[in-house]
């Protein structure tokens, strides 16, 4: 990882904090989540950038994956 520094309004700051630990995770992990949700890992594929976002909390999501999305199916 390369380290660097930001500077944020105060009120961003507290904001950040507030929801990074409202998640349970770090400032930074929160910010490079919000990056990666701008940026796409890979230029030819710019959709993938997308993969990951949804938490159903269902172990078998993968497979179900149309519940998961639509909830056409129950």
């Amino acid at each position: 990882m390369i380290r660097t520094q930001i500077s944020l309004s105060e009120e961003e700051y507290e904001a950040a904090k507030a929801e990074a630990e409202r998640l349970g995770i770090s400032l930074a992990e929160l910010l490079r989540r919000a990056l990666r949700t701008l940026l796409p890992h890979d230029r030819k594929r710019p959709w993938m950038r997308f993969a990951g976002m949804i938490e159903s909390g269902r172990s078998d999501s993968s497979r179900t994956i149309d519940d998961v999305v639509y909830a056409s199916k129950r």
